[in-house]
């Protein structure tokens, strides 16, 4: 596939999109920052402008494409630019970015006849991750049925963007997926991140105790590709375990008393549920922390 990837410099980005590279599929990386990556083909885009997203859209990616008989058309968008989270800029300009972005992209996508949007919305929307002080789901685990009211402006503008995003498929019956990404983790970052949280879960509090390794991120972008014909839905994407050592036991007795249990729950599951993905997309993670450090229950 010819693939219009937005935001690939950015910390998920710049590992999914060489990985679709990988799978044989043609990148362009649209973003403000080039990539650098010898498989991806950057093209610098100030997407909260609907000219230049247009045109990025409408137009070549790279200098070979002059010798073929006619312009190629894309075949997918992977929108995945943002400010990615709050305190990074001002409340206003973080809303007013994601949600003139996520637009434009849609529009532009649409209007040229792309039948494949994947975009990229958050973890966040539950409420749980920017809420002041303490605030806990629903229920467990989160799937994507439970509400989603944050109170910040990173999570509003994401929910923004789903609302945005299921109008401009029922305008056009493209399909249009939605990925709710739990907190991004390179493969590094297990041994510089992971130790502390093993020995402190509260630390993974405000993430539902979740994580996506990229490289997982990037098979489930490759599901969405592959998968036809759902329409417009959002999908949570996390890791098959916990990125705590605590038992899903022990995490429900501290810090989940009261909260409603819908079903029963493995031993190490994570509390963000992957059941749609698995069951819609055939989503199956591959990674986990345990395969770089060793758990300190087991």
């Amino acid at each position: 596939m010819r693939i219009f990837f937005t935001g690939g410099s950015g910390k998920a980005g710049k590992h999914v999109a060489p990985f679709l590279a990988e799978q044989g599929h043609q990148v362009t990386n649209a973003d403000l920052v080039p990539l650098g990556h010898p498989d991806v083909d950057d093209l610098a885009v100030d997407l909260t402008d609907i000219g230049e997203t247009y045109s990025a859209l409408a137009g070549l990616a790279r200098f070979d494409e002059l010798e073929l008989a006619t312009k190629p058309a894309y075949d997918a968008v992977v929108h995945f630019a943002a400010v990615p989270r709050i305190l990074l800029t001002s409340d206003a300009k973080t809303y007013a970015t994601n949600v003139l972005s996520t637009y434009n992209v849609l529009e532009a996508a649409t209007r040229l006849g792309i039948r494949k949007v994947v975009f990229a919305s958050s973890e966040t929307t539950y409420g749980v991750c920017f809420a002041q002080g303490e605030r806990k789901p629903l229920y467990v685990p989160v799937d994507e049925e439970h509400p989603t009211v944050p109170e910040d402006s990173y999570a509003m503008s994401k929910v923004a963007g789903e609302v945005t995003a299921r109008s401009f498929q029922a305008r056009t019956g493209a399909d249009v997926y939605g990925l709710r990404i739990n907190n991004v983790i390179e493969p590094h970052e297990y041994a510089e991140m992971f130790p502390p949280f093993l020995h402190d879960p509260a630390l993974r509090r405000r993430n539902i105790f979740a994580y996506i390794d990229t490289r997982d991120l990037g098979l489930m972008v490759q599901r969405c590709l592959e998968v036809d014909g759902l329409g417009y839905e959002v999908f949570n994407v996390a890791n098959a375990d916990m990125s705590v050592a605590a038992t899903t036991d022990e995490v429900r007795e501290r810090f989940y008393d009261g909260v409603e249990l819908r079903r029963a729950m493995g031993r190490n599951e994570t509390f963000y549920s992957i059941d749609k993905a698995r069951d819609l997309l055939g989503y199956s993670p591959q990674h986990s922390w345990r395969d770089v450090l060793t758990d300190p229950r087991a």
